[in-house]
């Protein structure tokens, strides 16, 4: 169940507060060479199984860009804000300490580490995301998701 905010008061007093998981999803190859086809990134660590057996990885690997993508999937299983309307507003640090091996499953945990209101009465928050491989000792991804919210 994700944390709910329920006011702009509610946000600004749980900087520092860990917000959750989200559920897990497994990287499929036929989700990589989706995101291949959307951005024209057919590097053969992602899309070529036989040639990736023998590469860096022992697997072919997803895009960091794909881990990073599904934050916006993670996000509404972590957090809810019960909000008039609100913006993505872009990230701040993005990193990739390891790789993803197709077949494996991924999740995100969130914490709100800052949230401030803005002059045109929004709250903008960071939430940062780290994104845990399933058995694994490093993170995926680690972002700093910035979003508005207006209530």
């Amino acid at each position: 169940m994700p944390v709910v905010f329920d006011s702009a008061e509610a946000v600004l007093s749980a900087v520092g507060q860990t917000l959750g998981s989200s559920e897990w999803v497994e990287i499929t190859q036929a989700r990589v060479n989706l995101f291949a086809d959307a951005t024209d990134d057919h590097q053969w660590i992602h899309v070529d199984p036989e040639r990736a057996k023998d590469g860096p990885f022992g697997a072919c690997i997803a895009h960091g860009y794909l881990t990073l993508s599904l934050v916006s999937r993670f996000l509404p299983q972590i957090v809810d804000v019960k909000m008039k309307m609100g913006v993505n507003y872009g990230c701040g640090k993005v990193r990739f300490p390891a790789p993803v091996k197709v077949g494996s499953r991924i999740r995100g945990t969130g914490e709100l580490v800052e949230a401030e209101r803005t002059k045109d009465g929004a709250v903008q928050a960071t939430i940062r995301v780290t994104v845990e491989i399933e058995g694994g000792t490093k993170p995926a991804c680690i972002a700093d998701t910035i979003s508005r919210y207006y209530f």
